[in-house]
């Protein structure tokens, strides 16, 4: 019986499907009107299609079951993959205002604006129902490379839908420059989004602890129990898809161990509860009593 796919990795699926038509469908229009500008464009959707592929084994990967040589998975991948699309975005941002600049230079007029109008009303149509789906997948997963493919195919709406505005503006004006002036601005905007992604993904590799507020809650959590006399060496971070929680409960001395491990069960289940789309993996160590200041100064001998 065959493994049902993820959401987030039939997310992939369709993003190549629709990146490989749309790839077509402008290379067939761009070679039988000879339009640069639906070229440009068709190669564009080629690179969209090659990273949602890329996407697709990334995401494959990380959903590896840990073993012993991985022993904490491969979600880290996610991580990785975003950085890498986040660059391609950047360069390709980059060429754009490249071509706006030469475009600027050479004043080399629009041609067969009919065909590339309706290619790239077409392409703008279809871009919009893949960035919906992939958002809402984005939402529902939270996942790192979804948010990447989402933001990649918002980018290209912006600027199918920039180009498109460009091309009616030369048509009804006969001033080519707007098309070079709507790509120079179209590059710097691509660039911006695709910052946001690769500090995320850094941010991943790194291990940074989760969101401050998640932070709060799981400290508030621990200390209004009951049981609890203390906690310390709380410790967070995520690989895109788990996120990792380690603390230190500070229990009575004289509490079975059966006891300690039904209140740890109880804080990791309101835990759990606060990202509820995340796979939590929370490690909780017992002490009879509070040796934050003894384990820190320990620490610090061995740093010095």
């Amino acid at each position: 019986m065959m493994k049902e796919q993820s959401p987030q990795k039939r997310a992939t699926v369709v993003a190549t499907i629709t990146a490989t038509i749309l790839t077509v469908v402008k290379l067939t229009v761009g070679v039988m009107s000879g339009s640069v500008a639906v070229l440009a464009s068709a190669i564009d959707s080629l690179l969209d299609m090659a990273i949602s592929v890329f996407n697709f084994f990334a995401i494959k990967k990380s959903e590896e079951n840990a073993s012993d040589e991985y022993q904490y998975g491969k979600g880290k991948i996610q991580a990785i993959a975003g950085v890498i699309e986040g660059t391609v975005i950047t360069v390709s941002g980059l060429y754009i205002i490249y071509q706006a600049f030469e475009k600027l230079i050479s004043h080399e007029s629009v041609k067969l604006l009919t065909p590339s109008i309706i290619v790239m009303l077409f392409s703008l149509i279809v871009t919009y129902v893949l960035v919906r789906y992939l958002l809402r997948i984005a939402r529902q997963t939270d996942n790192i490379v979804i948010k990447a493919d989402a933001l990649h195919y918002q980018t290209d709406l912006y600027s199918n839908a920039a180009v498109l505005v460009a091309l009616v503006l030369v048509s009804a004006t006969g001033y080519s420059a707007i098309d070079a002036i709507f790509g120079f601005a179209i590059g710097v905007y691509i660039i911006y989004s695709a910052y946001e992604i690769i500090v995320e993904g850094i941010a991943i590799l790194l291990d940074r602890a989760l969101d401050g507020e998640v932070v709060a809650s799981i400290g508030e959590i621990i200390s209004n129990h009951t049981d609890v006399t203390g906690y310390h060496w709380l410790k967070t971070r995520t690989d895109g898809s788990i996120n990792f929680v380690e603390f230190h409960l500070v229990l009575h001395p004289d509490m079975k161990l059966q006891e300690a491990h039904d209140i740890s069960d109880e804080i990791e289940d309101q835990i759990k509860k606060l990202v509820s789309k995340k796979v939590w993996l929370i490690t909780p160590h017992y002490d009879p009593y509070d040796d934050e200041h003894i384990n820190n100064s320990a620490i610090s001998e061995i740093s010095n």
